[in-house]
């Protein structure tokens, strides 16, 4: 199951920068998982400041 960022995102850019599959883009406001590509590693969720991304 792939991560998910909430609407808690600050658009900082920690999670896009350690997502070693390159799943994380930036969007409109904040930044978004491509569910098709997320691996599910968790490591977006333990850089985020605002803890974000979260599980689905």
């Amino acid at each position: 199951m792939a991560y998910k960022i909430s609407d808690e995102c600050i658009a900082c850019g920690a999670c896009a920068a350690e997502c070693p599959v390159g799943a994380i883009s930036e969007g409109d406001g904040k930044y978004v998982i491509d569910p098709d590509t997320c691996v599910d590693c968790g490591a977006c969720a333990g850089t985020c400041p605002v803890s974000a991304p979260q599980a689905e």
